[in-house]
Parts: structure tokens; C-alpha cells; sequence
């Protein structure tokens, strides 16, 4: 899906992210599958009123978001 289709979507249609509980005593595999099931689609969706659209770059050549913060902090 591409992101202007996740744009597309209802706001009231997407998860709130606020409301995914996770057995935190579970193993990895299944918290990973409680995540999933709860949220439906891990690339969009929201938090409050806010939409939140996840992709990649893939762009091998593109700086990751830890270098991103490191260079803004150092520039502060």
C-alpha cells in the first residue's frame, strides 16, 4: 500500500495506538502477534487525532534516524 492510500484511510477507522496492551510476561513471538492483531495495519495507524504513516527508505545511501538526531543535537 502506498502512502497516499494510507492517507486515504478514515481517521476513525485506524487503531489508536494508545489502546494496544501487551502481556509483557509473554515471549517476544507473542507480544509481537498480540501487537499485530491489535493494531491491524502497523503502518498506519493513529494516536489521538494524529495520523502516523510508517515507511523506509530504501535508499542505501540515506542517513538512519539515529544519525539524523545526532546531527541535529550537535547543531542545537
Amino acid at each position: 500500500m502506498d502512502i497516499e492510500s494510507l492517507r486515504k484511510i478514515p481517521l476513525n477507522n485506524l487503531t489508536d495506538i494508545r489502546t494496544i496492551k501487551i502481556d509483557i510476561n509473554a515471549s517476544e513471538e507473542e507480544r509481537k502477534k498480540q501487537y499485530l492483531k491489535q493494531i491491524k495495519n502497523p503502518y498506519c495507524y493513529k494516536y489521538k487525532d494524529y495520523r502516523v504513516i510508517v515507511s523506509f527508505n530504501d535508499n542505501s545511501n540515506a542517513q538512519n534516524l539515529v544519525d539524523i538526531l545526532e546531527n541535529y543535537i550537535k547543531n542545537k
